[in-house]
């Protein structure tokens, strides 16, 4: 089981980094083309180019879905925490969690695949590019949420919850405030009042 998760370690790194750059270069050619549409329509002398305004929608689509599959491996997605952290009720919320993406992977996989291929039959209007390249975005997503969704699962058996999530999951400003410097940040707030006079405790002196 562990020569599992470390084979599924290196391999979901490297899928991370491929989409890390991947998602990039998404988000500057949706930018560029959006640019380009705006100038365009301002300026008379620039061609209107009516490919731009259906590359700008699938790029905003493959980002949506590949950077949703990102989030499900560090928990990036909303969360409503209803039980007390660390109590049995939140631990088992936290595993149904990850279960759920899993879940939510296959089913993206098992129906995008039928999805993907009745691309097959349709194309763009003004680029004619087939629509298969479009469609097929919750089978690829699916299947990277899958893979990420199975190794938190399995991270969390061989080494537990918190060491999974200590891992993982992209910190919170909560989970990462200091709680000593707080208190002396609080505490603190009484002295300019000394300053002018007043004591830290009760009113002004005499």
């Amino acid at each position: 089981m562990s020569r599992l998760l470390a084979g599924l370690a290196r391999l979901n790194r490297v899928l991370e980094r491929v989409l890390h750059w991947i998602l990039l270069s998404l988000v500057l050619g949706f930018i560029l083309l959006v640019i380009y549409q705006v100038i365009s329509r301002n300026l008379a002398f620039m061609p209107s180019l009516y490919w731009t305004e259906e590359f700008s929608r699938f790029a905003f689509q493959w980002m949506v879905m590949l950077g949703a599959a990102v989030g499900v491996l560090h928990a990036d997605h909303f969360v409503l925490e209803a039980f007390p952290r660390g109590s049995r009720a939140d631990l088992a919320t936290r595993v149904v969690r990850d279960l759920a993406c899993l879940a939510i992977g296959v089913i993206f996989v098992f129906y995008g695949h039928e999805f993907a291929l009745s691309g097959l039959r349709r194309h763009a209007t003004a680029s004619g590019l087939s629509m298969i390249y479009v469609y097929s975005t919750f089978m690829v997503s699916g299947a990277f949420i899958m893979l990420f969704s199975v190794q938190r699962l399995l991270h969390s058996l061989l080494h537990g919850l918190d060491a999974m999530e200590a891992a993982f999951n992209t910190p919170s400003e909560m989970e990462t405030l200091d709680v000593s410097e707080a208190n002396h940040s609080v505490e603190g707030l009484g002295s300019p009042l000394d300053s002018r006079g007043n004591s830290g405790e009760g009113g002004p002196r005499p």
